[in-house]
């Protein structure tokens, strides 16, 4: 369940959410180079990560702008 959420994240990430952020012009530079699918499956991969970084640390999460 965790994995399907995680991915429908990266999803909404990758194709519905208009703020740029750190994570999906990363995300969008994969899209590019090895296709939505697999660039989709990395950004969740990704989101995990942080979701449990932020989980050990107890820290907020804060979406910065790419530079």
């Amino acid at each position: 369940m965790a994995r399907s959420l995680l991915f429908e994240a990266a999803n909404a990430l990758m194709t519905r959410v208009r703020k740029d952020s750190a994570l999906r012009r990363w995300g969008q530079q994969l899209m590019a180079r090895i296709g939505s699918r697999k660039a989709k499956v990395a950004v969740a991969r990704k989101l995990a990560i942080i979701l449990h970084r932020i989980w050990l640390d107890g820290t907020e999460f804060a979406a910065a702008p790419a530079s």
